[in-house]
């Protein structure tokens, strides 16, 4: 073989082997378009509205008792975790919700 016909080869292998699938080598010489979702499709969205309850929102009288009644909460079950604590250090905590239950 001539050198020429040699060089042809090795680049028509490379061209060959460069290409993924056939599918690839077909689009290529067709000039087929691959089909693809629209990126810059816009979708429209409901315009914004006020909430039902926009009107019923809490004053800050009623944010402060609810503060308060927290903070009792808070220190009763810090005083009822205390006495649990001294009274029995290895109970379990299936035990002292039931203890809290029978309580009730």
């Amino acid at each position: 073989m001539s050198k020429n016909k040699i060089i042809f080869l090795t680049a028509l292998t490379f061209l060959i082997m460069s290409c993924e699938t056939m599918k690839s080598i077909k689009q290529g010489v067709t000039g087929e378009k691959v089909t693809s979702t629209d990126e810059f499709l816009v979708k429209k969205k409901d315009p914004l509205v006020l909430p039902p309850d926009y009107e019923n929102l809490p004053t800050p009288s009623e944010r402060e008792t609810a503060q308060e009644e927290f903070s009792k909460f808070e220190k009763k079950l810090k005083k009822n975790s205390s006495s649990e604590n001294t009274s029995s250090s290895e109970s379990s905590a299936e035990q002292s919700i039931l203890r809290q239950i029978r309580k009730q």
